[in-house]
């Protein structure tokens, strides 16, 4: 039995798919016994996918939230190293869904790991396995009875080390006794040397598939929509926050001032209601959105940006499938 169990102090002490084609030929000078591949971290919504995925790229890629459920497509990222390149795919996670845009988003997840070299199984320290998890499970090895799986345990600093015991024990049960197993915790920074050595190791002998500098293959109106998205969210609660999408309308250079980036974007909702609700009392609550998404934006582009936020109505979106097809779903 392997858990690659690190020695560390007591946490409660702690601060709280791949389409390899021609385009990617031309990054294939590497040395020999180099590895690379593709890695799909698949597990029950808010298990820190993102959060893991995130640490592990060392730059922000993927929008982070208190809500489950909150990533809605596959994200890539790029992780170089000089005897490996390894694509982490952070995808949405599998769960009951309710609406035709949850069906969706579960055929997405299950094309995913159909398509990646080695799975990474997510399950949080804090929280008992259970069926979902054993459902989960029995739906990669349906479609990818071969593939190597490794057991990460996340949110460590969470819990005690005796409930992270039982927790690697709980995954071992679930994906066998010969299977890799690592403890971790992205937000404390600890383990991710361990676990990234155990998923290069999975890896087969191959090229780099994208240039080194690379971190994602996100196009850029995609990250920015997330960007926006995620400041929406913030401290929304039940049902609200998987009515709300966002699509770049316009972007384009100012032309008073080329050294600004004119952005224009759309939050759509399903009903009138909830516009109320995000725009806030005088549009104070749209404001602190716009604001806080800007500074995220500016952030990423290093560049003046201009943000314009409008809210629109699209009645029941996440179930009309004309209205899924529009927002990219």
């Amino acid at each position: 039995m392997s858990d690659n169990f690190p020695d560390f102090p007591d946490f409660e002490d702690l601060p709280a798919e791949a389409d390899a084609n021609a385009d990617y030929t031309n990054f294939t000078d590497t040395p020999e016994g180099f590895r690379s591949g593709f890695v799909g971290f698949v597990g029950r919504p808010n298990t820190g996918k993102s959060t893991l995925t995130n640490a592990l790229v060392g730059e922000k890629i993927a929008i982070m939230a208190d809500q489950p459920e909150t990533t809605r497509h596959p994200i890539r990222g790029i992780i170089n190293r000089e005897d490996a390149q390894v694509i982490v795919v952070d995808t949405p996670g599998i769960h009951r869904p309710r609406t035709l845009l949850g069906e969706r988003l579960n055929d997405v997840v299950k094309d995913t790991y159909a398509d990646v070299d080695v799975i990474g199984f997510t399950v949080p320290a804090d929280e008992k396995i259970g069926p979902g998890d054993k459902f989960i499970y029995e739906q990669i090895r349906a479609v990818k009875p071969n593939a190597p799986i490794v057991g990460i345990v996340t949110k460590l600093d969470k819990v005690p080390r005796d409930v992270v015991g039982e927790r690697l024990i709980e995954l071992h049960e679930l994906l066998g006794e010969d299977s890799e197993v690592v403890p971790v915790s992205a937000t404390a920074q600890v383990q991710l040397d361990v676990l990234l050595d155990v998923l290069v190791s999975q890896l087969p002998e191959g090229p780099r598939f994208y240039p080194e500098g690379d971190v994602t293959d996100e196009d850029l109106e995609t990250r920015i929509a997330e960007l926006i998205r995620e400041e929406a969210l913030q401290g929304l609660r039940e049902e609200l926050p998987h009515s709300v999408a966002v699509q770049i309308d316009e972007m384009h250079e100012d032309p008073d001032n080329p050294e600004r980036l004119m952005i224009y974007a759309v939050i759509y909702l399903e009903r009138p209601g909830q516009k109320r609700i995000i725009e806030g009392p005088d549009g104070r609550r749209l404001s602190g959105i716009t604001h806080r998404a800007r500074r995220q934006i500016v952030e990423l582009l290093g560049r003046n940006v201009y943000l314009d936020l409008r809210i629109k109505v699209l009645k029941n979106w996440q179930s009309d499938p004309k209205a899924l097809g529009r927002l990219g779903f």
